[in-house]
């Protein structure tokens, strides 16, 4: 096992490896940003190391940084997270040549997979479904006009690196294809520092499911659960759930043997996450694979009984992963909520500031991962995401009742956040009735404006009143 490990990381997700190391009796350094100085994770810490001021580029995306931190504190092993450089073949091929364990698949894998167009040729070769598309990149109108006649509309035109929605446009017509080519490549351009894309058929309002794999050293590759992560907004997920509802065991059993294929003929080691996009007649398809943790990964901890985490890290040390499929059948249903710092009757603008109180839910098959405190100051220089929160019932109603729960329990002050949104989200009856898809969050934002704006209100009113407590005390 590691002697001790840093943690490239911050927020909520920074936290979750720390306890998983606690967890392991391994000491932990958090390699921070000046912006993160007073951060939970920093205070909790074995140790901290600064590595540069608030800009990412400077500081969590500065390999040389990264890798000096670990070299100065004696660190045997980085864990990434998710997000800055999780997914870097990069930084795990430098830990490779100055003997730091990189706590994720090889770097050929990463590189590989990471390349949505590799990724697909990779996956094809394996036997699993894809969306009718192109082999490799598209460089001109001509050849994209070519291909969307022979796939036919609509066509979605994607980045081959990155994700999260960058480089990434709908075409519904030949007129649209043109411009949505160019806006694609020069987002990824800009996002990435890579502007190829390719092109593949675009599905109307499919689901979402996601498959977790495990991987060791040792050739054993397991598919450990599905979770469905539809409910999105501008390709970035909103509220997930595992297992995916109102899937039949024929396609499910499928799905989760063709995932641990895919990932085996990868050569995949360590938790990563194969996406898939399901039609309405069952029939799912590989839409890329993510190599690293992923945000929504507590989930299937609830329903699976495994701390994906402490497997991570006892992978990379060499363990064999000790499970079979079947070790994995649904225990339950969880649902995760991402509390996000933004305001969504403003177009989900971000807002930054001083958190004056925060009270997190409890209870029965309550969970919260976040890295939040009252008086926490939140950097604008990051992702807006203030934390998860998860619950876990005997089955779907019961978990959906504790997050009604959990969200009016919880508590946020002083800052703009989505917990009102996700408190009519929870309460909606097509959420209720497991009606979801990609388009669900547009659709439910036309319907529900009343009921989000009550909520709204309500918060904006429970603040107003703190504040006017505070004045007078």
């Amino acid at each position: 096992m590691f002697q001790k490990i840093l943690i490239a990381n911050r927020g909520e997700i920074a936290l979750r490896v720390l306890r998983a190391c606690r967890d392991l009796g391994i000491p932990a350094v958090i390699a921070y940003s000046e912006a993160d100085r007073d951060s939970l994770p920093v205070r909790l810490a074995d140790e901290a190391v600064c590595i540069g001021p608030a800009q990412p580029a400077r500081s969590y995306n500065n390999i040389p940084a990264v890798i000096s931190a670990a070299l100065v504190t004696g660190c045997d092993a980085i864990h990434p997270g998710y997000g800055f450089l999780a997914e870097n073949a990069y930084l795990a091929d430098i830990c490779k040549q100055v003997g730091i364990t990189f706590i994720g698949p090889k770097p050929d894998v990463i590189e590989r997979m990471g390349n949505k167009a590799e990724a697909r040729a990779t996956m094809k070769a394996a036997g699993v479904p894809l969306l009718p598309g192109t082999e490799g990149i598209i460089s001109s109108p001509a050849d994209a006009t070519q291909v969307a006649r022979q796939i036919g509309f609509p066509v979605v035109i994607k980045a081959v690196a990155g994700g999260g929605g960058r480089g990434m446009r709908v075409a519904r017509t030949e007129g649209e294809l043109a411009r949505a080519l160019s806006i694609a490549q020069a987002e990824a351009e800009a996002a990435f520092g890579n502007g190829d894309v390719y092109i593949e058929r675009y599905l109307d309002r499919p689901r979402h499911v996601e498959v977790q794999v495990m991987g060791d050293n040792h050739g054993h590759v397991v598919a450990v659960g599905e979770r469905d992560c539809s409910l999105q907004r501008r390709h970035q997920k909103v509220v997930e759930e595992a297992p995916a509802p109102n899937l039949p065991k024929k396609v499910r059993d499928n799905l989760l043997k063709t995932a641990a294929k895919g990932a085996k003929a990868a050569g995949y080691t360590g938790a990563g996450t194969l996406e898939f996009l399901l039609d309405q007649d069952g029939r799912f398809y590989f839409m890329e694979m993510n190599t690293r943790i992923q945000v929504e990964h507590p989930i299937t901890e609830e329903t699976a009984g495994i701390d994906l985490v402490v497997w991570q890290i006892r992978i990379a040390a060499g363990e064999r992963f000790p499970f079979k499929e079947s070790d994995f059948t649904p225990r339950g249903h969880s649902i995760e909520c991402r509390i996000t710092s933004e305001d969504a009757m403003n177009d989900f603008q971000p807002s930054v500031g001083t958190v004056n109180t925060y009270v997190a839910p409890g209870g029965p098959g309550v969970r919260v991962d976040s890295h939040l405190f009252g008086g926490y100051s939140i950097p604008p220089n990051y992702d807006s995401l203030l934390g998860k929160i998860i619950t876990w019932g005997k089955d779907r109603d019961e978990a959906i009742a504790r997050m009604q729960r959990a969200l009016h329990e919880t508590v946020i002050t002083g800052v703009k956040h989505t917990v009102p949104f996700h408190r009519a989200i929870i309460a909606d009856p097509e959420f209720g009735a497991a009606e979801v898809h990609t388009g669900f969050i547009p659709s439910f934002m036309e319907r529900s404006i009343e009921t989000l704006d009550r909520h709204d209100r309500e918060e904006r009113e429970a603040d107003r009143h703190e504040h006017l407590v505070k004045g007078t005390s």
